[in-house]
């Protein structure tokens, strides 16, 4: 990526911040619009797919547009030996920017709405059968993410993220939040969205477990990456090499 570190972590803040302002504001106008809550959620996931296939298609190209601290730590973590995936310094400076712009966005979506501000979410969603669906919205969002290079169709990936994120909203017990950063900026919204804040610790623990599992799937399905190999410095093989015509 040639982009500064600095343009690269506001593209992971406004990106963050626009992804959770999409979930929560769609999530308060389906309610507002809609007692149905099977409706609520249709509303609440459509809006999901097209904000997120917007801004992965927007900002991808500036940070890879992450927007999520599990996705962020697995390609650190798969791309570490080759070298060709983010430093350490760019895990520590996406992270944040990550948290901030979510809860940002969160606030912004309330905001918008004539909602309170910082009202923190009453909705508990501590329970079991949520955090395995979470684990499993995770690892299926982190075997997409890192798959897609490995077979070719990276350019597929707005359109192939936002569209797993959708279905999973609706094959997960969860709603799929697989993201730390959008499970703490959802706390502190007191709406269709929200997670209450004793429910956060369970969610984002959850969520590391899926990143865990879904680095040991790609690892199954396409093997593991095998790291870049440099040849040593030689000053007779770059004599020959100065030397050596070059064709038209």
């Amino acid at each position: 990526m040639s982009a500064s570190l600095a343009r690269r972590v506001a593209a992971e803040a406004v990106g963050s911040a626009a992804l959770v302002a999409v979930v929560v504001g769609s999530g308060i106008q389906a309610t507002e619009l809609s007692r149905d809550v099977g409706v609520q959620l249709l509303a609440n996931s459509l809006a999901t797919v097209f904000g997120l296939g917007v801004l992965i298609t927007l900002l991808g190209p500036v940070s890879g547009a992450h927007f999520n601290p599990v996705v962020t730590l697995a390609v650190w973590f798969s791309g570490r030996r080759g070298g060709d995936g983010p430093t350490g310094r760019d895990v520590a400076a996406y992270v944040p920017a990550q948290v901030a712009g979510a809860v940002t966005g969160a606030l912004l979506a309330d905001a918008m709405f004539g909602r309170p501000l910082v009202h923190l979410s009453t909705h508990d969603r501590s329970a079991g059968h949520l955090w395995l669906g979470e684990v499993v919205a995770t690892a299926g969002l982190v075997l997409l993410v890192l798959g897609l290079p490995r077979v070719g169709r990276a350019a597929l990936a707005p359109v192939a993220v936002a569209s797993y994120i959708g279905a999973a909203y609706w094959f997960t017990s969860s709603t799929s939040f697989a993201n730390p950063a959008v499970t703490a900026g959802r706390a502190f919204t007191d709406s269709f969205a929200g997670i209450a804040p004793a429910s956060v610790g369970g969610f984002v623990a959850a969520q590391l477990v899926g990143g865990a599992l879904g680095l040991a799937l790609v690892a199954g399905v396409f093997g593991r990456e095998k790291a870049a190999v440099r040849p040593e410095p030689s000053p007779v093989r770059e004599a020959l090499e100065a030397t050596t015509p070059t064709l038209p």
